[in-house]
């Protein structure tokens, strides 16, 4: 009896871990967010642009005018400045993978789009806490991308450390064009809008990136002798020892 219940327990396969997955580096309910960003933006200023009276001048007229307190038809801009600031709100949540320090400024450049277009700019001038929102959302989708590198291996190249410095100094040097702009410029809303296009386009290139680099890793799988193996060696074990008796 005893020797029967021995040789039943051997027959036992051999206990093993279930797979362990590791978190992901991105949420897939944020690659949404972070594809519609440039989309409506871009197709926000087009939209809005074609309403405006002869007089406006895309390559000449920022994008605040068309939101601004004499633009036509405002609520289209405005709506897509919100918009937009609420696809960097959801993607900045989703973006696991990237350093805090990346998804907080990411969260700030999306509260500084809130403030951008809950602050439009008068008929004339401009006031100043559109212009402390605009410097602000501005510096942050600029410096953001220097934080983004991922915080575990795998690092794709674009996401290296070297990646994550070009990308920070293209996006410095369009700054950089977009201010000297500023200072009586032919063509700044050219600059502003060729720039905030190209910065809205990142998060979905991290987020793309990391959901193609990011893969779940198996975890061990425990012998009967306390020895750890990975999953497949213990069932391959385990079919032996069966065969065996």
């Amino acid at each position: 009896m005893s020797t029967t219940c021995f040789q039943h327990a051997r027959r036992l396969p051999m206990p093993a871990a279930w797979p362990v997955r590791s978190s992901p580096a991105v949420h897939r309910w944020a690659i949404i967010p972070a594809a519609l960003a440039p989309v409506l933006l871009t197709g926000g200023y087009l939209v809005a642009g074609a309403l405006q009276p002869a007089s406006y001048s895309p390559v000449r007229t920022t994008i605040s005018v068309m939101a601004g307190q004499a633009g036509t038809d405002r609520w289209i801009m405005t709506g897509g400045i919100v918009l937009v600031a609420a696809c960097y709100l959801v993607t900045a949540a989703g973006l696991t993978g990237i350093r805090a320090p990346a998804r907080a400024l990411l969260v700030i450049a999306g509260l500084a789009g809130i403030g951008i277009a809950a602050s439009p700019e008068p008929a004339t001038g401009v006031t100043p806490q559109h212009l402390a929102w605009t410097v602000l959302g501005a510096v942050t989708t600029t410096i953001w991308p220097a934080f983004a590198a991922p915080r575990t291996p795998p690092r794709p190249r674009i996401l290296s450390a070297f990646g994550s410095a070009a990308v920070t100094a293209v996006f410095a040097a369009l700054l950089g064009w977009l201010f000297i702009e500023t200072r009586d410029g032919s063509v700044l809303g050219l600059a502003e809008r060729l720039t905030s296009s190209i910065q809205t386009c990142w998060p979905f290139i991290i987020a793309l990136t990391l959901r193609r680099t990011r893969r779940p890793r198996r975890g061990p799988a425990l012998g009967g002798n306390g020895r750890v193996k990975d999953g497949a060696t213990a069932r391959a074990t385990a079919r032996g020892r069966s065969q065996d008796w």
